[in-house]
Parts: structure tokens; sequence; C-alpha cells
């Protein structure tokens, strides 16, 4: 099946004047199995199957990747072939961003924008939000999927769909990782061989502290920290662990939380996480 390709706002417009109900995978391009898997994972819940593919300018900061982030839109045209896409949103920055990049009204992402990526990376996720809001302007989804290694953004977008009223249900899917365990990016590409070996240790640092889980918060982090600290290579931004929505937890919180860790190999900033159910006790 060969999807619809939207190049512009009219013709996204056409291609879903009788949609259905609409599921929707925003990317910025470059597709690796764990966009395909998020595709997989929303063709059933919707009549038509939409995915967009836009390098979005405003979530890259000074000095970081923008330039270099590939694009690979033939490539990419053919995993969507493969997954059952109806239509692909391929725009350029001005269908999207109409009145120009400068002074453009954008989406503040509140205090949880301003900690962990928020902290290291000030302007990011007010890009994200603004294109996310955008994206759902324009597609009109009934149901969105996002992946959850970029588990901080996807806490945003549900709390934006929240506080904005936004008719969309968002669903998270859980990491796709390589065999050897490295969490799926399509920044893996910048690795070299050795390198992507030292990046495994940001998966093992994760296993490792999840198995403390019934000690506690403390021990899952020095757990974690010990196999970070022993790697080559990595040089770490953040290691956390925070309650589902991203707030801070001591040592005497039990339940559902998260280890999320970010760190720079070589040039390549990765990021990781897993979920972890903290108990005290045998």
């Amino acid at each position: 099946m060969t999807p619809v390709v939207a190049r512009t706002r009219a013709e996204l417009r056409a291609a879903l004047a009788v949609s259905g109900r609409v599921a929707f995978v925003p990317t910025m391009g470059a597709l690796h199995d764990g966009h395909a898997r998020l595709m997989r994972h929303a063709r059933p819940l919707g009549d038509t199957l939409v995915v967009s593919i836009f390098v979005n300018p405003t979530q890259f900061g000074p000095g970081e990747d923008l330039d270099a982030y590939p694009r690979t839109l033939d490539a990419d045209l053919r995993v969507c072939a493969r997954e059952g896409v109806d239509v692909v949103f391929a725009p350029d920055v001005d269908e999207v961003y109409p009145g120009g990049l400068d002074d453009a009204v954008t989406l503040d992402p509140g205090p949880l924008g301003q900690v962990l990526e928020g902290a290291a990376r000030p302007t990011h996720f007010r890009g994200v939000l603004t294109v996310v809001a955008k994206l759902f302007a324009l597609v009109r989804p009934d149901v969105a999927v996002f992946g959850d290694k970029d588990f901080q953004q996807l806490a945003l977008v549900r709390r934006m769909v929240r506080d904005l009223v936004l008719d969309v249900e968002v669903v998270g899917h859980p990491i796709v990782r390589e065999a050897d365990g490295l969490a799926l990016s399509s920044r893996n590409a910048y690795l070299t061989s050795e390198q992507h070996d030292h990046a495994l240790a940001l998966s093992r640092a994760l296993r490792v502290g999840v198995e403390q889980a019934t000690v506690g918060a403390d021990a899952v982090l020095k757990a974690a920290r010990e196999v970070l600290d022993a790697a080559d290579g990595v040089d770490v931004d953040y290691l956390v662990v925070t309650d589902p929505l991203l707030g801070a937890v001591d040592d005497t919180y039990e339940g559902e939380a998260r280890i999320l860790v970010a760190a720079r190999v070589g040039t390549t900033r990765l990021l990781d996480n897993q979920p972890v159910v903290l108990r005290k006790g045998p």
C-alpha cells in the first residue's frame, strides 16, 4: 500500500476529507524500527493512520544538530508503506510556521519543561509543544502515539492536552531496543562501533538499578550510578528516579516510578529510561 503524501495544509485537508477515526504518529523522519512499532501500535486504533515527517527547527537549540539531522524521506516513505500508513504529512517549514520563525506564538511548557532535558536544553520543550499543538490542529487526530523513550516529552504532551482541553487521546509505547539493549534512536547512527559499545552502559545501568527496587530509590540510583561511573566514554548529564509524572521522590517513596538517564557518548547525547515499582522490604 502506497500512502498519500501531503506536502501542504491544503493537500492534508483533502487527504483527510473522509477519514473516520484518525490515529496519528508524529515523527522527525529518519525512521527506524522503533517508529515502525509505533505505527503498528497505532494502526488498529483508527480508520486512517497518519504519520508526520517534519524536522522541527524550533526544538533545536544553538549548536545542536538541526543541519546534520538525517533527512531520508524516500526511505521513510518505504517504511510507512510497509506499515500500512494511509497519509504521510511531510511539510516544509513555511507550511507549519506560516508567519515565519521569528516572533512566532509559542507554548510555554511551564515548570516541568525546565528540569532534566529542559535544564540542559532550555528552549527544547517550547519548540516540541508548539509543533505538536500545530500538528494536532492540522491532523485533528482522535489518538496520537508517542514512544516512552522521550518520557519527559510524553509527560508534557499529556499535560498540554489536559491543560488546553484538546480532544486527543495520547498513548505511550514502551521503548524499543536493539538486541544488545540500546534504546533505538535516530541519533544512534552518529555512534562509532566503539561508542555504540560504550553506550550500552545506559541500559545496563537501568537494569542493575531496577534490581534494587525493593531497597528503595536511593539504592536504585546508587547501583545505576556505579555502572555508569565504571563505564568508558560515557559523560552523564543526569540520573534520577521520579514518580510517573516526573515529580521528585525520596527514599520513603513506594509505588510506580521511573528511572531516567541522559548521557553524552562522544558528541551524541542519548536518553534512556525504565519503569520501576519501588517497594520496601522483601
